[in-house]
């Protein structure tokens, strides 16, 4: 593959993906955008973990090549354009990337650059755990209750972005079509939005949903959505997981099945399949959050429900996250944060969510090892009361560090495993 201003790193080689499988080589090439506002601080950070965690599980026998390509406000000023196609195609042949937050171009050009890189590699499914780490502070009483996964659909529902603004041409079109040929009454001075969800983009996202289940034995996945309002989508979207569902035989069961057939005491040899509606789901993460465990949904209710969650464990500085094409291997990992403009430069802010999302990303490439010195040497930091200043100004006794302080205290506190 050829790029037009990236120079590949020549002892490296590319993450393939072969019969729904990752081949991945000893030195893989994995690109890397450091992101915008704080995202330079917290890459690096996640770099110097990483780099650590890999070299204390292998040796000299495996490592990471980073390739540095380019988004977002950097790139605007090197290359004068917000997403290069240089960076695009890399992402694409190289298959795995790890980023930092980018800044959405305001006054035109992309929506969010997060969103199109989503939308142009297809990666449909974006994907949420969320558990508590001990030490860190929270609102609630027991957030350690709480360990889900959410897998939030990536590409329809309001991500699709078909609308138009009050007053114009077009709204006035759709509104005259809907009162002239479908008798349904639009007030005039309305702006007009469609929101599609597919038969395609449901059920990939449930099969996936239920795989990373089976394959991780989680005991179940819960459907969320508006349906009792909305049918033809959200309901369909209801409809449409539990056929899904179907195709993967006695590997799971309704929560229906499991009343009426195991006197409600559900298998441990199957993942149980429920469905919940999305503001009673609100409710039901708080007060019983122990009853839930993989969580599938259309985009919007995702991302509300994400961000609480992530609200219960620490905040989006503790959380995660990746965009996965399950069918072709693509996957971004990221900072599921924002710039945070005014802390820039500052080697202030929480590295935590990036680091978590490398963890994610060492998962999926199957390097397991590193993946969880990391995660035990994040908690391990965080419970010695070593946490940046979002942590800190919560905790009583707390030592206030730098990221790149935190980044080396996470590296002392690593062990094998």
């Amino acid at each position: 593959m050829k790029f037009e201003k990236l120079q590949v790193p020549p002892e490296g080689k590319r993450i393939e993906f072969e019969n729904g499988k990752s081949v991945v080589p000893d030195w893989p090439i994995i690109p890397i955008i450091h992101g915008d506002g704080v995202g330079p601080d917290v890459s690096s950070a996640t770099r110097r973990v990483v780099d650590a965690a890999v070299a204390k599980a292998y040796g000299p026998q495996k490592r990471i090549v980073w390739l540095r390509i380019y988004a977002g406000e950097e790139s605007n000023k090197l290359f004068n354009t917000w997403l290069p196609d240089d960076t695009l195609n890399a992402m694409d042949y190289f298959n795995v990337t790890i980023k930092g937050p980018l800044t959405t171009p305001v006054g035109g050009g992309y929506r969010s650059l997060t969103v199109t890189l989503r939308q142009k590699l297809d990666l449909y499914a974006c994907i949420r755990p969320v558990k508590y780490f001990k030490g860190v502070p929270s609102p609630v009483k027991h957030p350690e209750l709480l360990n889900v996964v959410v897998f939030r659909e990536n590409t329809e529902d309001v991500y699709a972005g078909i609308e138009w603004p009050e007053g114009s041409r077009e709204a006035k079109k759709i509104i005259s079509f809907l009162l002239e040929s479908m008798g349904k009454t639009v007030r005039p001075d309305s702006g007009i939005g469609i929101k599609p969800i597919s038969i395609t983009g449901t059920k990939r996202l449930v099969r996936s949903a239920i795989q990373y289940a089976i394959d991780r034995r989680r005991r179940s996945v819960t459907l969320v959505h508006k349906g009792n309002i909305m049918k033809f989508t959200e309901g369909a979207f209801r409809a449409w997981g539990y056929e899904a569902a179907k195709e993967f035989g006695d590997k799971v069961v309704t929560e229906e099945e499991v009343l009426k057939n195991y006197e409600g005491k559900a298998p441990k040899d199957k993942v149980v399949i429920k469905d919940r509606i999305a503001d009673s789901m609100f409710q039901q993460i708080l007060l019983r959050p122990d009853e839930y465990d993989v969580i599938a949904t259309p985009n919007l209710n995702g991302d509300y429900l994400s961000d609480a969650c992530a609200a219960q464990v620490g905040g989006l500085g503790m959380a995660p996250g990746a965009n996965i094409n399950f069918i072709t291997g693509k996957a971004v990992f990221e900072a599921t944060h924002g710039t945070a403009p005014k802390y820039a430069g500052l080697d202030k802010v929480n590295p935590g969510s990036m680091m978590l999302s490398s963890v994610m990303m060492l998962e999926y490439i199957g390097w397991n090892e590193p993946a969880r010195m990391i995660e035990t040497a994040i908690e391990k930091t965080i419970s010695e009361g070593k946490v940046t200043y979002d942590l800190a100004r919560q905790m009583e006794g707390a030592t206030e560090l730098r990221t790149s302080e935190f980044a080396q205290a996470v590296t002392e506190n690593m062990q094998i495993a």
